[in-house]
Parts: C-alpha cells; structure tokens; sequence
C-alpha cells in the first residue's frame, strides 16, 4: 500500500455562519492509497470546531502500518486498529475508509453503492445549506440553489424568525432547519418550533446543547417536526444513549470515520424507529460522494459540500431536480483526481 496526500484550503462561495462559529474556508487532507495498480481517493474536511488540523492528520497517518491493509479489506478490524492507534481524528480516519472504500469498488468493479446494498432509485432530495448571514446574502444564496428542491436554514440567534421570513420573501421549497444548539430555553423552542412547522420546516437539528439530553427528549415529546441529534450523535456508541431522546439522527462520515461505520450507525437508527439524515460538512466531491453511496439508505439527505465550495478540485457530481445521479463507474465514482497533485508520503 503506497500513501500521498494533498494538504488543501477549501474555500467557500460566502462566510458560513452558525449559531457559534464563523469562517470562510475549511482545511482538507486528501489521500491516495495506490495498492496493485488502483488508486483509491479519500477526504479529510478538518473544520476548526472539531479539532483536527493538517498537523494532527499528517502525524496520525504516520503512526499505521500501511502493511496491514491487504485486500480483502476487513473494516471492521480496520476501524478498531485505527481506533487503538489514537482515540478521536474521526476526519483523518474517514479520509483512510473512504479510499479504502474507493479501492474496494474499484478491486471489485462495483460502485460502492452497490456494495452496501443502496438503490439509487431511493435517493432522496439533497438540501443546499444556507449559513446565518444579512437579508440580502441569504437572498442571494437562495438564487445559487436555484437547483435544488430543499434548503436547510442555520438558525439559533436572535434573529431566527427574521431569517425564515426572508427565506420565505424568495422561496416557498421545504425547509430543513439546524439550530446548532443555539437555544437554550425549552418553552420559547417549542413556540418556535410550532411557528416553524407553519413556515414548511421539516425537520430541526439539533435544538438545544448536546449535553442537555433531557431539554432535548422535552422537545422531541412536543414537537411536531421530528427532532434530530447532530452535534450529540459522532459514532456508534454515541446511539445507545440517545434512544427516545430524539426522533432520529444526523450522521456526517467526518464524524463516524467513515462510510463503514456510518453504514452500521444507519442499520441501529433504524431498529431504534429512528430516522437518519446524512449530511456532510464542507467538503469536497470526494467525500460529498462517499456521502451519497449510502443516501438512498436515509429519509434525508444534506450534502451540498462542492456547490458551497469555489475550488472543488475535481468534477461536481450530478445533480437532476435536486437529486444526485449515480454514477455506474467503480468505487466512489469520483472523477479528475488525475489531475490533483498528491505528495508521496
């Protein structure tokens, strides 16, 4: 197994703005693992708040011994060696099942939908994200998402009411709503969720802080809009404790280490009655399609990362009335890495 990498800035069409954080670009490693003439092409999106960084990426990726990686790949003894490597790096270690998931389809000749058993006839719409900004951003950003059929809507200042009015003057599509835990009082949520569910919403993400478990399943009790754990909710084990405390859960494979795991974390939503949104964060094609092998098998979809993006260095998937189409080629499906410069490592 031969390993290079790429240490990239992505930069974002407009400054993304949440309820806590701001920035306009967000640092990506992207790999190739070359092993018996294939290449397989993963992604680490390294946003600040979760605290990983180039450096700690680099330094993980020297810590494995590539030599243990043989094909056929066995994930689950994979995901456990990474994870007695180092606890956390959930990015770095995505980036590394992503290419191996990559190399897998590609080994096999199958795209990496196929192996995990999603339809693409059961992909659902994909939402196109817009950050808290002025009236007159937010308006603008809702003409660049001319293409798609949802919008998923930042929200938890004090100005949320504001931001879906708006969003309402120029768009009358479905709303997904992401307060990033920025609400704190549980009787002014449920009048605003109420309010919401008269304005289109059709979901809310996570409503109060992650740690506050009990304001959560209070709201999710009451609501009339499913309510979904994101920041509450990074791997597996993270899902035993939130059964009944919400009505179903965001994953994002920067956060469960990729799309194995994720995978796994669909099929335990799932016999807990919960549903399941995938989402992303920024990123680029190739993690965005890792995201979309396992779509179909999720009642949402949020993974707009290369149309938020102003330097996607490779094709941008296709997108038909606000669904992705997949691509029959072999693994992810990604194509123009061969034009991306990798440094061997």
């Amino acid at each position: 197994m031969q390993v290079a990498y790429n240490s990239y800035q992505l930069e974002l069409k407009h400054p993304f703005a949440i309820a806590k954080f701001s920035r306009t670009s967000t640092p990506i490693l992207l790999i190739r693992l070359s092993y018996e003439g294939l290449q397989g092409y993963g992604e680490a999106s390294m946003v600040p708040y979760m605290g990983e960084s180039e450096e700690s990426a680099l330094r993980f990726l020297k810590k494995i011994d590539w030599s243990r990686f043989k094909h056929p790949f066995v994930f689950d003894e994979i995901v456990s060696y990474l994870d007695e490597i180092e606890p956390g790096n959930p990015a770095i270690k995505a980036a590394i099942d992503i290419a191996l998931n990559d190399l897998n389809g590609k080994i096999l000749n199958k795209p990496c939908y196929e192996i995990y058993d999603a339809d693409p006839s059961k992909m659902p719409l994909t939402s196109y994200t817009i950050g808290i900004d002025t009236p007159e951003i937010i308006k603008e950003k809702v003409k660049d998402a001319a293409d798609f059929k949802v919008l998923k809507i930042k929200l938890g200042r004090d100005n949320d009411k504001e931001l879906i009015n708006t969003i309402r003057s120029v768009s009358n599509v479905p709303l997904y709503v992401d307060a990033n835990q920025g609400w704190t009082d549980r009787k002014e949520a449920i009048d605003m969720i109420y309010w919401l569910h008269d304005q289109g919403v059709v979901l809310i993400e996570q409503p109060m802080d992650r740690a506050n478990l009990e304001g959560n399943a209070w709201l999710t009790g009451r609501s009339p809009i499913p309510i979904l754990a994101d920041e509450a909710v990074q791997r597996l084990s993270d899902l035993d404790g939130l059964k009944g405390a919400y009505h179903g859960i965001n994953i994002k494979l920067m956060k469960s280490a990729g799309i194995y795991e994720a995978h796994k974390m669909i099929l335990k939503a799932r016999s807990f009655g919960m549903k399941v949104l995938i989402g992303c964060m920024s990123e680029t094609s190739c993690a965005t399609l890792a995201g979309t092998a396992l779509a179909p098998l999720c009642n949402w979809a949020d993974l707009d990362g290369p149309w938020l993006t102003k330097n996607n260095p490779f094709k941008s998937p296709e997108l038909h009335e606000g669904k992705y189409i997949l691509s029959d080629l072999p693994g992810l499906g990604l194509e123009g890495a061969d034009m991306v410069p990798f440094i061997s490592f």
